[in-house]
């Protein structure tokens, strides 16, 4: 007897990917790869080189690294426990691993600071919405071991160069500094003692808040929050001064590089390893998406190695951009895969006002598909010179004072050690020559 066809009916659930997760699929992934491989090509030519860590990482490092009582820690976190009874969570965000990692493999040794890059899915167990998954992927960028204001500009810059390749040149970099230990604990005191003026109109999780971190009361996005934050003190006034000379020399660093940047008071970013600088980038608003989200954001996170280590404080700046988000904007130029080659040239700067100009000199190359290596962290030419015959870079760029003025770099051969001096705007032509 021939059985009579069914109805169409839902798929059994097993055939279904878990809410809030997508498979990505032929052009879909094209989208992914394409903005990944330009992201690592930007951060190759800018002297980054890529590093990938599990998936999975220990519960512990997470707690202790972004802080309990934020949301990822406290809502967010997918974890889980081994037949052998270890405590696992699927990673949330990738500077704790990253910072671990650097621990792990002794990476102190290494030239500083180490500036990496990485790639890949991460897990919140968030509400899925508008440009918000559960499994979501991320590009970011770490540069660890230097508290230098110039770390924290070159983070920004490559976040903000990075979308401008790929098309959202029409953004926004919206900064803020929270300081230094001293600024945050003086802080603290004076936004504890403005929001428990206002205890029984702020909602249940910022009173929480209060107790265990004050900062976290600033990511509220309870609208019933939202006039008590507006009136909130601001982190500035509250700066020590070490902490106002590193603000206001990132400044001046992106004014150099004509980024635009608005200051806000309240933004503190959603993590607790933060200090001193933090920022996000939000498109311009269109007719299509008048209030668009942020697709990018970071900062300094000086405290971080200590936290994980128990030892020492080690410097770090680093950032990520939210390629879901990016991916999904009319303006993605969806950009198509490359190789990049090692580099063969190390560009040196010896002053400040070299340091200045050392965002042009790599543009230019870039432009020109011609990889360079850098330490712009680095003041001495013997540190820099070091670095270079470490690497066994071919060429050597060199702009001090005189040349940052004159407008010219030289360009040294590191085996016979002869060097030309050429206009800057000659280089990419001189180089393409002798490479």
């Amino acid at each position: 007897m021939t059985p009579k066809p069914t109805p169409a009916t839902k798929k059994p659930e097993e055939l279904q990917s878990p809410r809030g997760m997508r498979d990505l699929i032929g052009d879909s992934m094209l989208l992914y790869q394409g903005f990944f491989e330009k992201a690592a090509e930007i951060a190759m030519y800018y002297g980054f080189t890529p590093i990938e860590t599990p998936i999975l990482e220990k519960e512990s490092l997470f707690a202790r690294g972004v802080g309990d009582g934020t949301d990822i820690v406290d809502k967010e976190m997918y974890t889980l426990k081994t037949r052998g009874g270890d405590r696992l969570a699927l990673r949330p965000e990738g500077t704790a691993a990253v910072m671990r990692s650097y621990f792990e493999h002794g990476m102190q040794s290494q030239p500083q600071p180490v500036m990496l890059y990485y790639h890949g899915p991460f897990f919140r167990h968030d509400n899925p919405q508008r440009g918000r998954y559960r499994e979501l992927r991320q590009f970011g960028i770490e540069m660890i071991g230097s508290k230098k204001s110039i770390a924290d500009a070159t983070v920004i810059k490559m976040i903000s160069l990075i979308l401008s390749e790929v098309g959202i040149k029409n953004h926004s970099v919206i900064i803020n500094s929270i300081g230094d230990k001293e600024s945050q604990s003086a802080y603290k005191r004076e936004l504890t003692s403005y929001y428990k003026k206002h205890a029984k109109t702020i909602c249940a999780d910022c009173r929480e808040r209060l107790k265990i971190n004050p900062l976290r009361v600033l990511d509220c996005k309870n609208p019933k929050c939202a006039p008590i934050k507006a009136e909130a003190p601001e982190t500035i006034a509250s700066l020590s001064p070490e902490s106002k000379t590193h603000f206001k020399e990132v400044l001046e660093y992106l004014g150099s590089m004509g980024i635009n940047y608005t200051i806000s008071s309240t933004l503190v970013r959603g993590l607790d390893y933060y200090s001193h600088t933090v920022f996000e980038i939000v498109p311009e608003p269109t007719a299509t998406d008048p209030e668009p989200l942020s697709v990018a954001g970071g900062g300094r996170y000086d405290y971080l190695g200590k936290i994980l280590s128990g030892k020492k404080d080690v410097a770090g700046m680093g950032a990520a951009i939210g390629v879901d988000r990016i991916i999904e904007l009319a303006d993605y130029n969806k950009p198509t895969p490359r190789i990049v080659k090692k580099p063969k040239m190390f560009f040196i700067q010896l002053s400040f006002d070299a340091k200045l100009r050392s965002f042009e000199i790599i543009e230019i190359l870039r432009k020109a598909r011609i990889p360079v290596a850098q330490s712009l962290t680095k003041d001495s030419l013997s540190a820099q010179l070091g670095t270079a015959e470490k690497l066994g870079v071919q060429y050597a760029l060199i702009l001090g004072q005189k040349e940052a003025l004159e407008g010219t770099v030289i360009v040294r051969d590191m085996d016979s050690r002869s060097q030309d001096t050429i206009k800057i705007d000659k280089l990419a032509d001189y180089l393409k020559k002798i490479k």
